[in-house]
């Protein structure tokens, strides 16, 4: 599985993370936080895109994407618990790579293509503590962009 760099291109998964570390390690004085969001759009078949942002906290960022196609999915429960799953998975990948090259303090949190208003209001609770429970930061609609902006763009493209 690869990702997506709209600067550098596609790359491993390993090329991403010697990326996000010399991003991080460029300027190891300022403050970062990792987001990881993932959104859906069904056609013929479901695309799922999960999105990494490197955030450095008020300078920017940087982020990466990847793209998967399911069947078609029609519920939106299933959609959306696939999507917190695809960025669950991604979270503890990233997790692990940064606990191994001793960034154990970087604030990571997962967008949820949920919230207060529309369908998903429902599936707050669930989403939410599964991704607590998975022991990161959760935030929802109107506060995640990385799966409500950044995420979204790549699920209409081919």
């Amino acid at each position: 599985m690869y990702f997506i760099s709209p600067t550098k291109g596609r790359l491993t998964e390993e090329e991403m993370f010697v990326d996000i570390i010399e991003f991080i390690e460029a300027n190891s004085d300022a403050q970062y936080k990792i987001i990881i969001g993932s959104d859906s759009q069904a056609r013929v078949r479901t695309c799922f895109v999960t999105a990494i942002i490197v955030h450095q906290v008020g300078r920017g960022a940087r982020y990466y994407y990847r793209k998967k196609y399911q069947r078609k999915i029609n519920s939106l429960r299933q959609k959306i618990f696939y999507e917190t799953a695809l960025s669950l998975e991604t979270a503890n990948f990233i997790a692990q790579k940064l606990e191994a090259k001793g960034y154990h303090n970087l604030n990571l949190e997962i967008h949820l293509d949920i919230g207060p208003n529309g369908d998903t209001k429902e599936l707050i609770r669930e989403i939410v503590g599964m991704v607590v429970g998975s022991g990161f930061d959760a935030k929802i609609k109107p506060y995640s962009c990385g799966a409500s902006k950044v995420a979204d763009k790549y699920t209409k493209t081919s």
